[in-house]
């Protein structure tokens, strides 16, 4: 038998320890609603299955519940949470005061569900609820968050498309840390979710946020269906603020890109002088006062509008954020894992 010297072995890379499976964890759904009523009954009656099946399977504790949180919606979809509630030993209800927004909606969720493992999803049926399985079983791998990524967008249309895997190409350009064609469907574990509450930000962007938390992670693809029933709550108004939040909420770029297009103006500005010049001492065709009135007039003061929007877009931010105002109250909840007399 060959004996092993010291001088055999490799010490260029530590040893790995041995891989350990966490167990069953206690799962919380957390799904922000605003106007959900015609797909609630189907999105309550299929997790309601998933949860079962997961227990079944060990991949989820007793204890392990759906969290619905109303955003302040003004049709039947608090009364619908409230009798899924009663009906469902399972099933919790978490109302706002007033509607706040999806992603104060969700960040509300995050931190008032129980839970050692916290699921973030959609209502409209759109995220495929067969990534959770996975999604947990990369939990108890070790991954302390876990990102469930479109495989594709054919479901959107050919401008929606477009428009989102720019939008992400566009923030990593700027420096921003984003997982590309990820939204909110995400699983994070309670240590997460403790350092995710130190974060005080009054402009949400958590897509943006939940990368500077570090930690390990993994990536789960998946397939979105159409929406199952009603309407899309972000039409292109609310998903161009949402990009906007992101962009402004992370990265300093568009500061920066303001000291750039003045050093291109005042470089243009030279150029044009040069042009005005030659025009003047070389030809018989110059306009009297024109180049030297009306283009700098209107290239000067179109950059001096934007850049003086983008500054007050910035100064905006931090005088909402020194208000120190809450970002959700909630009003009422429901469910057995509010009541206090469950253990």
């Amino acid at each position: 038998m060959e004996t092993l010297h010291p001088w055999h072995l490799d010490f260029s890379k530590p040893p790995e320890p041995a891989l350990e499976l966490r167990s069953a964890p206690v799962v919380s759904l957390v799904l922000p609603c605003f106007n959900e009523q015609e797909v609630l009954p189907e999105t309550t009656r299929r997790l309601v299955v998933l949860l079962d099946r997961l227990k079944a399977e060990g991949r989820a504790a007793p204890g392990s519940a759906i969290y619905y949180v109303d955003d302040g919606s003004s049709d039947c979809t608090w009364r619908l949470i409230g009798e899924y509630a009663a009906a469902f030993p399972t099933v919790c209800g978490i109302k706002l005061s007033r509607n706040r927004g999806h992603q104060n909606a969700l960040l509300c969720g995050l931190l008032t569900a129980p839970g050692e493992v916290l699921v973030s999803l959609d209502a409209d049926l759109q995220d495929d609820l067969d990534a959770i399985p996975r999604m947990l079983d990369d939990y108890r791998a070790g991954s302390e968050i876990v990102y469930a990524v479109r495989r594709c967008r054919a479901v959107d249309s050919f401008f929606k498309r477009c428009s989102a895997e720019g939008y992400y190409r566009l923030l990593a350009l700027l420096g921003v840390q984003v997982q590309f064609n990820h939204a909110d469907f995400r699983l994070m574990s309670r240590r997460a979710v403790e350092t995710l509450r130190d974060y005080e930000e009054t402009h949400l962007f958590l897509r943006g946020l939940v990368p500077q938390l570090g930690y390990r992670t993994s990536v789960v693809e998946f397939d979105r269906a159409s929406r199952f029933a009603g309407e899309s709550k972000y039409p292109l108004r609310k998903m161009l603020a949402l990009a906007w939040e992101g962009v402004t909420s992370f990265t300093a770029s568009p500061l920066r890109l303001i000291t750039g297009a003045g050093v291109l103006v005042s470089l243009g500005s030279l150029l044009l002088t040069a042009w005005a010049l030659g025009i003047r001492l070389f030809t018989h065709e110059a306009v009297p006062g024109w180049a030297s009135g009306v283009i700098p007039m209107y290239l000067l003061g179109g950059v001096q509008l934007l850049s003086l929007g983008i500054i007050g877009e910035y100064l905006a931010k931090v005088y909402e954020s020194t208000k120190k105002r809450p970002r959700f109250h909630v009003e009422v909840v429901c469910g057995n894992s509010f009541r206090k007399d469950t253990p």
